[in-house]
């Protein structure tokens, strides 16, 4: 495993086991009598819960699976699911508010897990944070303010043709440009643990069809993303990256249209989230169609 988990580890393997349920609490690790219930909350947002959506349809289950994958949830008086966590190395709420953010934070608090990023709905995940920090480990950084935006229908702008779906024969041009994105992103290298684990992921990537990618004629990246969360009602949209030599070039909103385009082998809407200070990605996310639906945050550890 890499040094540092982060967050496309998706179903990055936990350290301990979950508690059971404190006295007076109603949040317990779930389990596959609770996926019906599990769906019913995932899809009062898709878009805003689809990294949970992505899991349930490939695991069919909202128990224990064998990659160490492990959902809590928070009932209400009534033993109603009103909200659950993905509690991994990474954390992500659905449907958690601030108040019930802030007992889930207790609860994994008292779990002594290692957690290595929460992100998600900025509610649940600054409420999360709100009691869980008081026994954590300090976060590199804090982003409290992401525009989750969304795009429905066909772009606004024409799509850039030479966008296309990336191939095993891209692999060690890409590599390259996925640790760039990275490290302007995160700000440190995800070769940190060892180079080979990150090459299989961008790997694993292709062959899923998840990596798309524009290469100029002397074969280096000029534009990547990754559709990073896929379910069959919407598809997440992450990695963005332009090589620096194209930057300022007006280029970005056409690749993005293709993005949108080549996501709809999957689903029909594509969404996002930014940093709120990146001003000009949100403007070409605009141009391109997307608008803004809820806000995300994300903890860095």
């Amino acid at each position: 495993m890499l040094s540092r988990a982060v967050p496309w580890l998706t179903s990055a393997s936990q350290r301990g086991t979950v508690p059971e349920a404190r006295s007076g609490t109603s949040i317990r690790a779930l389990t596959e009598a609770d996926t019906e219930e599990l769906w019913s909350l995932v899809r009062t947002d898709p878009v805003a819960n689809v990294f949970l959506a992505a899991h349930l349809e490939s695991a069919r289950t909202a128990g224990p699976t064998p990659s160490g994958a492990r959902i809590l949830g928070c009932f209400d008086g009534g033993g109603t699911l009103a909200g659950a966590c993905w509690a991994g190395v990474n954390v992500v709420p659905v449907g958690l508010d601030a108040v019930q953010g802030a007992r889930m934070g207790d609860f994994l608090a008292a779990a002594n897990r290692h957690i290595s990023s929460i992100f998600g709905p900025a509610e649940g995940v600054l409420g999360i944070w709100s009691t869980l920090q008081h026994s954590s480990a300090r976060p590199f950084d804090v982003r409290p303010d992401q525009p989750l935006m969304e795009l429905r229908g066909a772009p606004a702008v024409a799509p850039d043709p030479s966008l296309r779906f990336s191939t095993l024969e891209d692999l060690d041009a890409l590599v390259p440009a996925c640790v760039a994105m990275f490290e302007e992103e995160v700000g440190y290298s995800p070769l940190s643990g060892g180079g080979q684990h990150y090459r299989q992921r961008v790997k694993s990537l292709i062959e899923r069809g998840h990596s798309v990618l524009c290469r100029n004629a002397d074969g280096e990246v000029v534009f990547k993303a990754e559709l990073g969360n896929v379910s069959t009602e919407a598809v997440q949209i992450q990695g963005v990256w332009m090589n620096p030599a194209y930057r300022g070039q007006g280029r970005a909103a056409a690749y993005m249209a293709a993005v949108v385009e080549l996501s709809r082998r999957y689903a029909p809407v594509a969404s996002l989230y930014v940093n709120d200070y990146n001003h000009r990605a949100m403007a070409a996310y605009r141009r391109v169609g997307f608008e803004q639906v809820g806000t995300f945050a994300t903890i860095l550890f």
